[in-house]
């Protein structure tokens, strides 16, 4: 399955989103279950009358199982350790979204993070992605 996480940085005032897409792709390349499956796609093009892309794209082939515990765990804990606000948003296939920001996240204790991420991962094992949670 592919899943493509857009990473956009509300703070900046532009939206963009590319040095933290960088920083995240490095964080998912240390996990060894994530590496093989990271890959960075092209910016998009940018809207007419705007001066670059709005965000940056990392894709990732998932198998079931282990990688997309993986990915869930990685996400919400990078989005943890960041400053300043960041957003993912992980796409599957059929166009089913999911958005994680760093001002739900940041105050969870281990448990709810915890629980946050094993959800996350048992959506994308089924292709299905939860409603929009807290």
């Amino acid at each position: 399955m592919k899943a493509t996480l857009t990473v956009s940085s509300p703070d900046t005032g532009t939206g963009t989103g590319v040095g933290a897409a960088n920083d995240l792709r490095r964080w998912l390349q240390r996990h060894p279950e994530l590496r093989p499956h990271v890959r960075q796609e092209p910016a998009p093009e940018p809207a007419p009358g705007t001066m670059g892309a709005a965000s940056e794209l990392l894709t990732l082939l998932l198998a079931p199982g282990g990688a997309t515990a993986a990915l869930s765990a990685a996400v919400i804990a990078w989005l943890q350790n960041r400053r300043g606000n960041q957003t993912v948003t992980i796409t599957l296939p059929d166009g089913a979204q999911v958005t994680v920001s760093t001002e739900k996240v940041r105050d969870l204790n281990a448990r709810d993070s915890g629980e946050l991420a094993r959800s996350l991962a048992e959506a994308l094992q089924r292709g299905e992605l939860p409603a929009d949670r807290p």
